[in-house]
């Protein structure tokens, strides 16, 4: 074992040890995706807050192992989390990630249109975003339009990762991506507080990757 394993599994002991009866709140393939942000962020508020905590649909973590398996999109609303994610585990699983949000077009339709950046690049990949994972850790304006598109245009995404963090719209995004994806049976992985971001979204990328590789 390398040091940095060792470092690891010393991180996901301690974990253990500090969550106390929190953990039970989760099946144990969602525990290890929790377990996962926590290493990330060092933040236990994930697993034992009334409104961080991590919420799961109830087929998310088997649709989102299904839709890896189809090497589905992945798309983001931001050019981190693409780089946080496991290079040897992306390239392993043929998947492709896609962030619009610094294109040229992009940056020029917002400012024409007076859309955020955001909003537009979620526009302009909607042909990948059936069947896929999309991930949302920054910009509620963008899981505000997935949500219109799930609810108005029939796209359905096979998991939605929206944690978008913040002060101003964050809260009410997750709440209405929620209560739309529940009824049309869009699978998804997210909390109802002000925390998230794209560090905690690319750690659960990764989990539900690593997840995949030891099943497969």
């Amino acid at each position: 074992m390398s040091k940095g394993d060792e470092i690891e599994e010393r991180s996901m002991q301690i974990i253990e040890e500090e969550v106390g009866s929190a953990k039970y709140n989760y099946a144990s393939d969602e525990w290890i995706v929790v377990r996962r942000i926590i290493h990330a962020t060092a933040d236990f508020d994930y697993a034992r807050s009334n409104i961080d905590s991590i919420v799961f649909s109830r087929n998310a973590i088997a649709s989102a192992l299904s839709a890896i398996g189809r090497r589905c999109s992945i798309v983001c609303d931001t050019d981190i989390i693409p780089a946080a994610l496991n290079k040897s585990a992306l390239n392993a699983l043929g998947l492709e990630c896609i962030s619009r949000i610094s294109d040229q077009s992009v940056i020029e339709e917002a400012r024409r249109s007076n859309r955020t950046r955001a909003e537009v690049a979620m526009r302009m990949v909607r042909d990948h975003i059936s069947d896929g994972i999309v991930a949302i850790g920054n910009a509620p304006t963008a899981l505000y339009e997935l949500v219109r598109m799930v609810r108005d245009d029939g796209v359905k995404p096979m998991l939605v990762i929206a944690l978008p963090v913040g002060f101003v719209s964050a809260v009410e995004s997750k709440i209405m991506m929620i209560n739309v994806a529940d009824e049309h049976g869009v699978e998804y992985i997210s909390n109802r507080g002000r925390k998230g971001g794209s560090t905690v979204v690319a750690a659960i990328l990764n989990a539900l990757f690593k997840l995949y590789m030891q099943r497969r």
